[in-house]
């Protein structure tokens, strides 16, 4: 069987994302902080007749994160297909605008996206070298390509993380290994602020079969209206 890990797992896009590989026979490892909200994401699989299992870690500590890609490729004989959009909630995520900025205001983000994702791809490449085949996913907000001022140490975190996949697309080219990464110019569902583009996640989950199946040479794919 095939296998892909979702970090970051919700019940929107990462739910969507589920699905989409669910439907084409990949068992599914949820990873993300809560068990609590993990649970009832497997249970709406099952009854879609998707195999999944829950995974719990949260994404800074690195340690944990890596331990819980490990425990799925243990559970699902691999880990085929890695995708990597942790979202931050309200209560941890500090907003700055350039000026506003401090260190600090970055290094959590940076915490949370480029170094998160880096511990989760070095959890599961190796086995992907071996096998000479494998896909990485990223997934940022478009502000990581065209930046906006109010949320100014995000988008700098998530930049970082697009270069780096970037560059990881370059390296990994001939191994058979795919990267890419995904800027969301759409609000998921209702719309951040009022005007701005929406789209349901189930519109945006078929991008990440495509860079995994016939745009495997494509580094980067943004979805906007």
């Amino acid at each position: 069987m095939t296998s892909i890990a979702i970090v970051g797992a919700g019940p929107q896009l990462g739910l969507a994302i589920a699905r989409t590989f669910g439907s084409h026979g990949f068992d599914v490892a949820l990873v993300s902080r809560s068990r609590a909200k993990l649970d009832p994401l497997v249970d709406t699989l099952a009854a879609d007749g998707v195999t999944a299992a829950a995974f719990p870690a949260d994404v800074t500590d690195r340690d944990a994160l890596s331990q819980a890609l490990k425990d799925a490729a243990a559970t699902f004989g691999g880990v085929d297909v890695l995708e990597y959009s942790p979202a931050g909630t309200l209560g941890s995520t500090v907003l700055t605008t350039p000026t506003g900025t401090e260190p600090a205001h970055v290094q959590h983000e940076m915490e949370f996206q480029l170094y998160g994702a880096i511990a989760a791809t070095r959890a599961v490449l190796p086995a992907m070298r071996e096998a000479g085949a494998g896909t990485l996913l990223y997934t940022t907000g478009a502000g990581s390509i065209d930046p906006v001022p109010q949320v100014g140490n995000v988008n700098a975190a998530a930049a970082a993380l697009r270069n780096w996949v970037l560059n990881l697309h370059k390296e990994l080219d001939g191994t058979g290994i795919q990267a890419a990464h995904v800027g969301i110019d759409v609000s998921i569902g209702t719309p951040a602020v009022p005007g701005f583009p929406t789209a349901q996640a189930e519109e945006i989950s078929p991008v990440y079969w495509d860079l995994h199946t016939t745009r495997r040479d494509q580094a980067e794919l943004v979805f906007s209206r």
